[in-house]
């Protein structure tokens, strides 16, 4: 994932020559500049307009100084984090980009975070200020890949704010009831915490208290601001957004509560007011120095929130927090360990390889260790916390090899290598520059594809030359039964494939994800949450 935004800050007003440098030209008295704008490195068109030294607002922002293979994910990831992105223009052969918010408010809260802290995207120091434009009108065909990267990222974000860049009108906002918000989350793949909803709502101001509990098997909270316009913002600005890729959807309405009494302050419930409040429950209290800085971390809210709400991959979102980690906010790490205790394997049948493939529907496997002493056991290291969650629990209490697998969270912090020179009988596997894994790219479709095991398969990659036979002779050689088989109608390239019973499904995935179709075609195998 390197690449994308590692580090985040910004220099804002530079002297007029080096603003002008490379990307403008204009006589030395004069506002009127003309700029030669390259939209795909090929085709260029003009770009009239004033080029305001003075940096009057815009949300419209020009960004310089970008490396040379920076791609249109990284650029627009650098203003998710502070609102909705409504186009973007790259000036591949100049280095630069003209990006565009949906608010003037968001793009002023953007340079100023970044005036505070340098934006790095690859390991560059990047400059960011307001442009001159007040839109970017965009030739969409010239423009076409940038359009197709934005398309993708807004198509999660609410249908109802256009992409053509509306801004929401003052007018629009009406005064809101209260300042206490019902928050549901749909589609939650990855666990989301306390922690996670004070970092992203904080953004829009001091968030007073936080209650999570479950309600029609969903995840819900009640969380309080201290002002209901701030209330009204995060409503605006976070219905429907996506806390991380592809999942764990926002769904936000007012309470009918003006206010919340917490009485106690633990992982389920917390009054960042009133530092002093029982844990209960029996639950460890809250360590003095943590309860220090929750009373002290109200007055550090004015920093904008520091997860992308928005469904670029995590990678983007943990850069954000990152960033925000360095200005004095807690950052929303990957979230607890990386590294699963896999037991009552069938010793006989499991290879590190099958873990690495069962368990690689759910995340990036890393590493894999059968343990020498114990062979029914093993610890798999995933690429973040979210994964090795994922894994857990739609792994859990699945057969594999005839046996019920338990899958737990290890207290290890990574999977150890054996020592060079010493044989291990090949019980620990180095997956790290894998080819295989399914979470690499950011923005993967299939971030939005990831379901429990089930008894029919989705099989990607087949080549024309294969026909149903031939793949229902392939899935009954695993030893299961095949109750049923389509072809996707408009892509023969994909099919459904139902085995008998889960547990022969994850065989056929253990033992075909990735099998030689001929003609160089792999064959993907994944579980689907449709039936056939």
């Amino acid at each position: 994932m390197d690449g994308i935004v590692t580090e985040v800050a910004v220099g804002v007003k530079r002297g007029s020559d080096e603003l002008l440098s490379g990307s403008v030209l204009s006589s030395p008295n004069s506002n009127m500049t003309s700029m030669v704008v390259t939209a795909n490195g090929n085709d260029s068109k003009k770009f009239k307009g004033e080029d305001k030294m003075d940096g009057a607002p815009s949300r419209v922002l020009h960004i310089r100084k970008l490396p040379g293979e920076v791609t249109e994910t990284e650029v627009i990831a650098l203003g998710l984090p502070f609102g909705k992105v409504t186009n973007i223009l790259m000036l591949k052969g100049k280095n630069q980009a003209f990006l565009e918010l949906a608010t003037e408010e968001a793009a002023i809260t953007m340079v100023n975070y970044y005036s505070a802290v340098t934006p790095h995207l690859r390991n560059q120091p990047i400059y960011i200020q307001y442009s001159n434009h007040k839109e970017l009108k965009t030739d969409n065909t010239l423009n076409q890949r940038a359009q197709a990267v934005l398309q993708a990222v807004t198509a999660v974000q609410t249908a109802n704010t256009p992409l053509s860049g509306t801004t929401v009108s003052e007018s629009a906002v009406t005064p809101a009831q209260s300042p206490v918000l019902r928050i549901i989350i749909d589609n939650m793949y990855y666990p989301v915490t306390l922690d996670v909803l004070h970092q992203i709502f904080s953004k829009f101001g001091a968030v007073l208290k936080i209650i999570t509990f479950t309600k029609n098997n969903q995840f819900q909270a009640l969380l309080q601001y201290g002002d209901p316009v701030n209330a009204q913002q995060a409503k605006l600005a976070l219905d429907g957004q996506n806390i991380y890729n592809a999942c764990c959807t926002l769904r936000i309405d007012f309470s009918k509560l003006v206010n919340l009494n917490v009485k106690y302050n633990n992982d389920k419930s917390r009054d960042y007011t009133r530092p002093d409040l029982p844990s209960g429950d029996g639950q460890p209290a809250l360590d003095p120095a943590i309860a220090a800085a929750f009373a002290k971390e109200t007055s550090l809210l004015a920093v904008p929130g520091a997860l992308s709400p928005l469904a670029i991959p995590n990678a983007a979102a943990a850069a954000a927090a990152a960033a925000a980690g360095r200005v004095g906010m807690p950052g929303v790490s990957a979230g607890g360990n990386t590294v699963l205790l896999v037991s009552n394997l069938n010793e006989e049948m499991v290879t590190p390889q099958s873990l690495f493939t069962l368990f690689g529907v759910y995340g990036d496997v890393q590493r894999v260790k059968i343990l020498y002493n114990k062979k029914d056991s093993a610890l798999i290291q995933m690429a973040d916390g979210n994964q090795s969650q994922l894994a857990m629990n739609h792994l859990n209490g699945q057969k594999m090899y005839g046996k019920i697998i338990r899958v737990t969270l290890s207290k290890h912090q990574t999977v150890q290598l054996p020592r060079e020179g010493l044989d291990d009988q090949g019980l620990t596997k180095d997956f790290g520059n894998s080819p295989l894994h399914r979470f690499k790219k950011p923005g993967s479709k299939n971030f939005q594809n990831i379901f429990p095991p089930s008894a029919t398969l989705h099989l990607s990659n087949i080549p024309p030359s294969v026909a149903e036979e031939d793949l229902r002779t392939l899935f009954a050689n695993t030893g299961g039964t095949v109750k049923a088989f389509k072809f996707f109608q408009r892509d023969h390239k994909m099919a459904l494939l139902q085995m008998a019973t889960v547990e022969e499904a994850i065989q056929a995935l253990i033992d075909l994800h990735n099998y030689n179709l001929g003609e160089n075609h792999h064959l993907r195998v994944s579980f689907s949450k449709s039936t056939i």
